[in-house]
């Protein structure tokens, strides 16, 4: 195993194999023990129709089920939110998700207008904002709503973020990376496919491929293009397997590339990056 690839590893927590089963259990009880060790009463995420709001929101949905079972509260509740940017192409896929994780509430923000907003504003003030930046003020306007959702709702935001997406900080810092629980950090994405399966989700959900769908230039781009290189080798690479050369240079570039991604605001006392 390369040196870095070990020192990632050991970061991530990502486990070379795992009881899909056990996690699914894991996942759940890490969410209830924190909600039952806090004054929050609600879980709110928004749910995309891909495979990483798929599995947290129906663990999200469980956990609260659970919570309401064993307390006689009916206080407890998950919120789904959808957050399509005007009309989401897959919109079909979103909502087989939400039948699938049979949210307690649902709820949806369109972030077109907010969005568009932002933009007319930052370009008024003299700034050019191309595709790739309107790309990364859509997940912070999500953002921005999801927390107005759940302070409504008393409610925790939980995040989507797992190995494969963290080490490549393939993520936006205080957009979908802006989050308060992540119950899947520690799974690449085979894994969360794993648990998926085993909770005997439609199989079209967890084997589309996955795209972040943020550029308006390149629309339903696939997150492998975009990273240059694949899910497969990512996960690969995170358990600990040998992958070629020009592979595992890439996924390490981007892991030190994206650093302060995966770090709160930095301050004197900080001493990784020097």
């Amino acid at each position: 195993m390369r040196p870095l690839q070990a020192k990632i590893i050991a970061e991530l927590h990502v486990q070379p194999t795992i009881d899909p089963q056990a996690e699914i259990r894991r996942s759940i009880d890490f969410l209830k023990q924190y909600l039952t060790h806090s004054s929050y009463t609600g879980l709110a995420m928004a749910v995309s129709g891909g495979q990483d709001s798929t599995l947290a929101g129906k663990l999200g949905q469980m956990a609260i089920t659970e919570l309401r079972d064993e307390t006689g509260s009916n206080d407890y509740q998950f919120v789904a939110i959808r957050q399509p940017y005007g009309r989401q192409q897959d919109e079909g896929d979103a909502q087989d998700a939400l039948t699938f994780i049979a949210p307690d509430q649902s709820v949806t923000t369109n972030i077109q207008e907010a969005t568009d907003a932002m933009v007319t504003s930052l370009r008024t003030a003299g700034l050019v904002v191309d595709d790739m930046s309107r790309g990364s003020i859509k997940p912070k306007m999500r953002m921005i709503a999801q927390y107005a959702v759940a302070r409504e709702h008393n409610a925790v935001v939980i995040g989507t973020d797992h190995g494969a997406e963290a080490v490549a900080g393939f993520f936006t810092k205080y957009g979908d990376g802006g989050t308060d629980i992540n119950p899947l950090w520690r799974l690449n994405k085979r894994q969360g496919r794993a648990l998926l399966e085993a909770l005997n989700a439609p199989t079209h959900l967890y084997e589309k491929t996955p795209t972040a769908d943020l550029e308006d230039d390149r629309p339903q781009l696939p997150d492998e293009v975009a990273l240059g290189v694949s899910y497969k080798t990512i996960d690969d690479y995170l358990e600990g397997r040998e992958v070629n050369t020009t592979d595992a240079e890439k996924i390490e570039e981007m892991y030190l590339n994206t650093q302060q991604k995966r770090h709160e605001p930095i301050t004197v006392y900080d001493t990784w990056f020097y």
